[in-house]
């Protein structure tokens, strides 16, 4: 039997490989194919096209070759960014350009470093975790080991607002102008009339909070000034504490502390604080609401708010310094001090088991803080209320806030915007810049009206100046005679 065998190979000089076909005689006698004309016909083009693959890959090599050999010798050579990549590719990993690159050893030993250390770091997060809870829960054992007596002065809405929340710490004794008996029975707190200071005091308070608007809080404070030294020589006879630890929770902060120091008696205590949030955006909670304070006078030591800011009472400096500059530790020789840092700590905390976020803070920096935030707040939401704004049918998101911004503001006392300007001495200062800002703004859009050459509305060519009403003003403000132009 013939087969017809087909072999190829490229001749030298030649791109392609030309065929041989050879015949082989079988053992048999005669002759024959063994595949049709199409299979071979199929088979020879196959096989010339591997073979020209081949030999193009071979002729491309050579020329790759060629061409990097011609790059690295050519120092000249236009292409900079070639020449490069032909080196980076060349290197033997000992140049700088591949020292910056991890090598696969490299790669593992950090793989098998990094192995077990996040779950290692999951493990201290949650002792971290658990030695808080701990922390916290033996805190509010002590909290409640020794309850405190807590009085509210002033149990308006502001003052049943905390008072609700005190009772979930301790016993709390309400007084107010008002008879709030039931109020307070509903809350489970204890009400006595105003009337009757001396009874109020006479329920053992450890704390007192005044909870009266900025305008009533000096007369207040004065009206029981009398009745509390009556209370601390009674406390005296009864070898407790020689004075309850007063607390103010006004928006102003330098007023009532002078307030304080100057009218209460020494044995009192004294922590200046303000609730940055009220009835309304408290009602949910006190969770992250800032909680400002200054801790005032412990045992007749008045604390200097700038040296405490630095030292914070810390559990790792347990020293302080006075007004006049004296350095005193809070374990020091005084069953008073040691009690009434106690009771202080207490009373914090209470706002701090609340989720309240602590702000200690200076009262005069409070101020000028809250001037040029709440003062201005509510001055620009009486300033845009006086304008009458009200909702329409294609109001903006920044319209809505604006509205909101007037309707919060507003609800609040004229009494209470009046005490933020009266009683802090920055106040005066922001309503001076923000009319300096208004008139700045002014000034902008008459010069650019000025510069404006384009026809404007029919109304404003009514006018020389579009922010003028009158000639007058309008003289006024540019120096210019006001000159009506002739209607379109």
């Amino acid at each position: 039997m013939a087969r017809t065998i087909i072999t190829g190979k490229a001749e030298k000089g030649r791109a392609l490989p030309f065929v041989h076909f050879h015949r082989i005689r079988d053992t048999g006698a005669r002759w024959s194919c063994f595949m049709t004309r199409r299979t071979a016909s199929l088979l020879l083009i196959l096989t010339l096209g591997v073979c020209g693959v081949t030999a193009f890959a071979t002729m491309s090599s050579s020329t790759n070759n060629s061409n990097i050999n011609h790059i690295n010798n050519d120092s000249s050579s236009p292409h900079p960014t070639r020449v490069k990549i032909v080196k980076m590719a060349q290197s033997d990993g000992n140049d700088e350009s591949s020292s910056s690159l991890p090598s696969v050893g490299q790669r593992k030993k950090q793989n098998k470093d990094g192995i077990g250390k996040l779950e290692e770091l999951k493990k201290k997060e949650a002792e971290l975790a658990r030695l808080l809870s701990a922390v916290r829960k033996e805190k509010l054992t002590a909290l409640r080991s020794r309850p405190l007596t807590i009085g509210v002065v002033g149990f308006g809405r502001f003052g049943q607002f905390i008072a609700r929340t005190f009772a979930k710490h301790g016993r709390v004794v309400v007084t107010s102008r008002s008879d709030y008996t039931d109020i307070a029975e509903g809350m489970g707190v204890t009400y006595v009339p105003l009337s009757d200071p001396a009874s109020f005091l006479a329920q053992g308070l450890d704390v007192i909070v005044v909870a009266v608007s900025i305008l009533s809080f000096d007369d207040t404070v004065r009206s029981f000034v009398t009745h509390i030294q009556a209370d601390i020589e009674t406390r005296l006879e009864g070898g407790i504490l020689p004075g309850p630890l007063v607390v103010d929770v006004l928006s102003v902060k330098e007023h009532p502390r002078q307030v304080l120091l100057d009218l209460l008696p020494p044995e009192c205590d004294i922590l200046c604080t303000h609730p940055m949030f009220g009835p309304d955006s408290g009602k949910n909670g006190w969770h992250r609401l800032n909680f400002v304070y200054e801790r005032t006078r412990v045992d007749g030591v008045i604390i200097d708010p700038t040296a405490t800011q630095e030292r914070s009472f810390d559990n790792d400096n347990d020293s302080f310094v006075d007004s006049k500059g004296g350095i005193h530790n809070i374990h020091e020789n005084s069953d008073a001090h040691i009690e009434g840092m106690d009771r202080m700590e207490r009373f914090l905390s209470i706002w701090e088991e609340e989720g309240c976020r602590m702000v200690a803070m200076s009262c005069r920096e409070h101020d000028a803080y809250a001037a040029n935030s709440q003062f201005i707040t509510h001055l620009m939401g009486r300033i845009l209320g006086e304008q009458g704004l009200k909702q329409t049918p294609i109001d903006t998101r920044g319209f809505e806030s604006v509205l909101k911004l007037v309707d919060t503001t507003t609800t609040d006392s004229f009494d209470l915007f009046y005490g933020l300007y009266k009683y802090n001495q920055n106040s005066l200062d922001t309503i001076n810049k923000l009319r300096d800002a208004m008139e700045g703004v002014v000034e902008n859009l008459r010069k650019m009206e000025k510069e404006d050459k384009s026809n404007g509305p029919t109304w404003m060519n009514q006018k020389k100046c579009g922010l003028c009403e009158t000639d007058e003003e309008h003289s006024e403000s540019t120096g210019e005679e006001a000159k009506y132009l002739p209607p379109n």
